[in-house]
C-alpha cells in the first residue's frame, strides 16, 4: 500500500499559517508528500524547503487569481496538485495549510487504508474535525462549524470519465457534482485557522478575503478595522483534551491572551433548539455532507 501526502500554500509566513506543523504531522504515515508552493510575496518556499524530510517533493505554481470567484482557484490549485502525486499511490492524503493531524490517530489511518484498499466502493475517508478558536484553549462546537470533511481519497489508477477533484472552494471532494462514497478514517483533523492574535487574525482575513470578493468588495474590506473580535462568536467549549506534538513549539510561543466566556450563547431560537438537540442526542438535525456515508 502507497499513500501520498499532498497540499497547496502560498505566502505562509505573512497569513502565519501552521503549514510546517501541518505537514509534519502527517509524514509518519506517507510514503511521499508532495507541496505546492504558489509563487508568493514572502519565503513560504524557504520555509518548505527547510523541513527536514526526503519525502517532500516540492513544485510550484503561480496561481490565476481571475479564478477566485467562490474561492475556485483553491480548488484548481488542489486539482493541479493531486495530478502530480505518484500514479502508483493507492490513496492521497490531503492536508490543508492550518490542518494538523494528531500523532494518537496515525495508526488508525494506516489501518482503515489498509482495510478499504481493495474495497473500490470506497472513494474517500473522512476525518472529524475540532475547530479551535481565539487561542488554542478553545473549540468551537455550534453547527456553523462542520464537523466531517473528505481528507482521504483514492487514487484511481486506471482515468474514470469523470474524475474525483476538489469541490468549490477545496473543503472537500466530489466526482463531478456526485458525493463521494465514504467510510470514517478513525481520526480527527485539527484545524488552526482561527487562532492566531487578533491583529494577525484581521490581516489574515483580509488576504485570504481576496479568494472569495471581486476587487472592488476586497478594497472595502481592506479599509475595515484592523483588530478582529474573538466575542463574535455564537458558541465554544473549553478544549480538555492534548494538542498535537507538532504544535507545541508554536503553542509555547503565543504571545496574546483572549479570554473568552463560554456560557455566552448567541443564537437565533431555531439554532439554540437545534444545538439543544445536537448536545442531548449525538444527531446534527439538517447537517449538509459533502460526501456519502456507506
Amino acid at each position: 500500500m502507497k499513500i501520498s501526502g499532498f497540499t497547496i500554500i502560498r505566502n505562509a509566513v505573512i497569513n502565519d499559517y501552521p503549514i510546517v506543523e501541518a505537514i509534519t504531522s502527517i509524514l509518519p504515515v506517507v510514503d511521499e508528500m508532495l507541496v505546492s508552493v504558489g509563487l508568493s510575496e514572502d519565503n513560504t518556499l524557504d520555509l518548505i524547503k527547510s523541513i527536514p524530510s526526503d519525502k517532500i517533493r516540492i513544485v510550484e505554481s503561480e496561481w490565476d487569481m481571475s479564478l477566485r470567484a467562490g474561492g475556485k482557484v483553491l480548488a484548481v490549485e488542489t486539482d493541479k496538485a493531486l495530478r502530480q502525486i505518484s500514479p502508483d499511490s493507492d490513496w492521497a492524503f490531503y492536508i490543508q495549510g492550518d490542518e494538523v493531524v494528531h500523532e494518537k490517530y496515525h495508526p488508525a489511518i494506516l489501518e482503515s487504508c489498509e482495510k478499504y484498499l481493495n474495497d473500490v466502493e470506497v472513494e474517500g475517508l473522512v476525518f472529524d474535525y475540532l475547530h479551535f478558536y481565539g487561542t488554542y484553549d478553545y473549540v468551537g462546537d455550534s453547527r456553523k462549524w462542520y464537523r466531517r470533511e473528505i481528507r482521504i481519497i483514492r487514487n484511481e489508477k486506471q482515468p474514470k470519465e469523470v474524475p474525483i477533484s476538489a469541490f468549490r472552494d477545496a473543503q472537500g471532494f466530489r466526482r463531478g457534482r456526485t458525493k463521494l462514497n465514504v467510510k470514517h478514517s478513525g481520526a480527527a483533523v485539527y484545524h488552526y485557522g482561527w487562532v492566531k492574535s487578533p491583529v494577525q487574525m484581521k490581516t489574515k482575513m483580509k488576504n485570504v478575503s481576496r479568494f472569495w470578493n471581486a476587487d472592488s468588495e476586497w478594497e472595502k474590506i481592506l479599509q475595515s478595522e484592523d483588530f478582529f473580535n474573538y466575542e463574535e462568536f455564537d458558541s465554544i467549549r473549553r478544549f480538555d483534551g492534548t494538542h498535537p506534538a507538532v504544535m507545541q513549539n508554536r503553542i509555547g510561543a503565543q504571545t496574546w491572551k483572549v479570554e473568552l466566556d463560554i456560557s455566552n450563547k448567541k443564537f437565533r431560537l431555531k439554532d439554540a433548539l437545534l444545538y439543544w438537540y445536537e448536545k442531548r442526542t449525538g444527531r446534527r438535525l439538517f447537517e449538509f455532507r459533502n460526501y456519502r456515508f456507506i
